[in-house]
């Protein structure tokens, strides 16, 4: 292997475990800890819940800013005065969801998804109870959601949180299925008939409802002819490990025809306005769910907003993210009966279920990126590898078995490429003789080796990239897997066999009771180091250079530890694409006819890009000795 080819595949390398490094999910505690962590996590949550409720004050928690404060206040001329008497709660079930929603601020007050656990009833999937074992994906901290807020002409300015709605709605506990859709209306009238409702629609087969706002007689209150839309509560999240949902957990809205992100820091907290294209949505993400608020009518959102903070637990490693955001939106003098309508999406990150309400939410479906190549990667995933792994889901029910056909399957479509890159490197190392011979014939002058070099690759059709350049093909495969592994909620709470229960988390089968230093790594991932040993014994088949062997070795040691924190499905995943790989490299070395050297006939064939950096290597070169002559 010539120094060019090493340098290439060393910068391959480096560039592929820097980039899982970057990318790979943040380690959790150790098993036996993890569930106190959580629960220590949990009751630190209810106790910042009960000040924050207390003391009324979410909005200085968050930080949104000045135009967004709503100061607990009577409003104007006691025309809305605040909320008092007991909460009353709706419960809405259907058949995916069910839905509480609150007379305090008409607002949805919880969504439990029926289909997905929560992280601790995982292996309760049969229970009737959704309240107890259901994925609740509404904020905890700040329950505050589908506020209406405006600055009246008098007074400080008026919140629909602060307000006791009513509603006709005798039933507390209404059941939808199939195509059964129903409404609930909650409406605050002032003393002077001045009319503030919203009406809730819900449909039996779905996760979104369409919440209409009424505004009869107060836009003449309005000073600016502006009202926000809020949405304090962000999304609750829902997994074992929160600092691992937390690398997948954002904000982000969809402005004109591009989805634009705010991503809460690792410290202190960000907020960033957007305006001057049509705004389509607002989205509030964790790993596998969603919390969706897009307007029917997107000329009347003039504005949008997002925030995002981080909250840090350090005695257990865990990390919660907390987003809100606000439309806000155009209303006109005559608009004495306002409405408008927006659709809330409370559900999974699914992408066919997504796409087909034809808003773009599918949008927020994230396949990963690689140097700047998502619009490469993403087309990949998103109508190759995922619907051909959704069909064969449809043959086969283990997502275990699904991803071993999977391999073979995509083991096949790069099989051209993996087999162009082998005979490449055969041909490299039945020329190393040669090039080591010429090498001694011209010890004294390297540029006369470099031209004698590019001169062999020529005379036996060599290229000198020809080992690496399909590995560099294959990168956005790569990538759009591992993106679609990472979070698809297809495979999460998905058993294998035997000690792999979760495809969608690490198969921890040892956690130690120390970090492994420069990794961070405490808990050992079977899977992983399956991954590892047949990485180690690829090396090993394919590098026959002396001056590599320190790779053979360094390659599959630090994939294994960057590895450890990966989901399981991933690591099965490229466990069985490695043994396929063994496999054919193998055959080929085996049973394939051996390469021969045969000169080739170049006289009409272009210069290679190496063969012209050579040349102009050598010019610049005859060049400096020319001036030195001089």
């Amino acid at each position: 292997m010539d120094r060019q080819t090493k340098i290439a595949f060393a910068l391959i390398s480096v560039i592929l475990i820097a980039w899982l490094y970057l990318n790979s999910p943040k380690q959790p505690t150790p098993a036996e800890t993890q569930k106190i962590a959580q629960l220590k996590d949990s009751l630190q949550r209810a106790k910042q819940l009960q000040q924050a409720l207390s003391a009324n004050s979410q909005d200085k928690q968050i930080g949104i800013p000045a135009a967004g404060v709503i100061e607990d206040t009577a409003g104007t001329a006691g025309l809305f005065p605040r909320f008092y008497g007991n909460e009353s709660v709706i419960t809405i079930e259907n058949d995916v969801a069910l839905f509480e929603l609150s007379n305090h601020g008409a607002k949805i007050r919880k969504v439990y998804l029926k289909t997905y656990r929560n992280w601790y009833s995982s292996d309760n999937k049969n229970s009737p109870d959704f309240i107890k074992t259901g994925a609740q994906l509404i904020d905890a901290t700040s329950k505050s959601n589908l506020d209406i807020s405006f600055k009246p002409a008098e007074g400080d300015s008026i919140c629909s949180d602060n307000l006791k709605f009513e509603s006709r709605t005798v039933s507390t506990h209404l059941i939808l299925k199939g195509s059964d859709s129903l409404s609930v209306k909650y409406t605050f009238t002032t003393r002077d008939q001045r009319v503030i409702s919203k009406v809730f629609t819900f449909y039996g087969d779905r996760y979104s409802t369409t919440v209409t706002i009424g505004l009869k007689n107060i836009v003449p209150l309005i000073v600016n002819g502006m009202y926000n839309l809020s949405w304090n509560s962000g999304i609750q999240f829902v997994e074992q490990s929160s600092a691992d949902e937390s690398t997948f957990a954002n904000s982000s809205i969809f402005l004109g025809d591009k989805q634009e992100k705010v991503d809460a820091p690792g410290k202190d907290s960000i907020d960033q306005s957007f305006s001057g294209s049509t705004i389509n949505w607002l989205c509030f993400r964790n790993k596998y769910f969603a919390n969706i608020i897009a307007p029917i009518n997107h000329g009347e959102v003039k504005e949008a907003y997002l925030s995002g903070k981080s909250e840090h637990f350090p005695a257990t490693k865990g990390l919660i993210e907390h987003y809100r955001g606000f439309f806000r939106i155009q209303l006109l003098d005559s608009d004495t009966n306002y409405s408008s309508s927006f659709i809330v999406y409370s559900g999974p990150v699914k992408y066919d279920l997504l796409k087909s309400y034809d808003k773009r939410f599918d949008k927020i479906v994230d396949f990963g990126s690689f140097l700047g190549l998502s619009f490469i990667i993403r087309p990949i995933a998103e109508y190759v590898f995922l619907p051909l792994f959704n069909f064969l889901h449809t043959l086969i029910p283990n997502y275990g078995l699904v991803i071993l056909l999977f391999s073979i399957i995509v083991k096949l479509i790069l099989q051209p490429l993996s087999k162009q890159s082998f005979v490449s490197m055969q041909k490299m190392q039945a020329l190393q003789p040669k090039i080591a011979e010429m090498k001694e014939k011209y010890k004294d002058d390297p540029a006369k080796v470099n031209k004698e070099t590019m001169k062999l690759y020529s005379t036996y059709g060599i290229n000198p990239a020809g080992g690496c350049l399909p590995m560099l093909l294959q990168m956005p495969i790569f990538v759009a897997l591992w993106g679609m592994f990472q979070t698809v909620i297809e495979l999460r709470q998905q058993p294998f066999v035997w000690w792999i229960k979760d495809l969608s988390r690490p198969d921890i089968i040892l956690s130690l009771p120390f970090e492994i230093p420069l990794f961070g790594v405490s808990d050992i991932s079977a899977l992983a180091l399956l991954m590892g040993v047949t990485t180690f014994v690829q090396q090993k088949m394919s590098t026959k250079d002396p001056s590599q062997k320190a790779m053979i070795y360094i390659m599959p040691v630090m994939l294994t530890f960057l590895f450890m924190s990966f989901p399981a499905g991933l690591n099965l995943y490229y466990f069985l694409f490695n043994v396929l790989s063994i496999a054919q490299q193998y055959y080929i070395m085996h049973y394939s006819a051996p390469v021969e050297l045969k000169p080739v006939n170049n006289a009409n064939k272009k210069k290679g890009i190496f063969a012209k950096w050579m040349e102009m290597a050598e010019a610049q070169q005859s060049s400096n000795k020319s001036k030195k002559k001089k």
